[in-house]
């Protein structure tokens, strides 16, 4: 059987297309592995960006236990806390800096000591 020069295949698995003239893959889970191959680059930083943003925020809820509470930088750096993930900043008419994760937030003190919170309403 020879076969059609001008046929087109699929961009995954090579195979004939038939339908659509601008069809470019055989089937959704060849769309799908391409994609996922295509994009895993830029997929596996987002999902350990996500990871240390929620590692983070489990931390939090971890040592919070009330409004106001305090807890030694040392002890959230050895939970596995990673003070570079944060979601959002809130800088109060003081100047004082408050540091996010989603609604869980805390404040560096001068004294080594972290000051819990969570988000105000807005």
């Amino acid at each position: 059987m020879k076969e059609n020069a001008n046929q087109r295949l699929c961009e995954e698995c090579e195979r004939p297309l038939f339908g659509r003239t601008d069809k470019k893959f055989c089937s959704d889970a060849c769309r799908n592995s391409y994609n996922n191959r295509v994009n895993a680059d830029a997929t596996n930083f987002v999902r350990n960006v996500n990871n240390a943003l929620r590692k983070n925020r489990r931390i939090l809820v971890d040592f919070k236990n009330g409004e106001g509470t305090k807890v030694h930088r040392d002890h959230l750096l050895r939970a596995g806390f990673d003070f570079d993930f944060h979601t959002n900043t809130r800088e109060t008419k003081a100047g004082e800096m408050f540091y996010y994760c989603y609604d869980l937030g805390y404040q560096v003190l001068a004294d080594g000591e972290v000051l819990l919170v969570a988000k105000p309403e807005d």
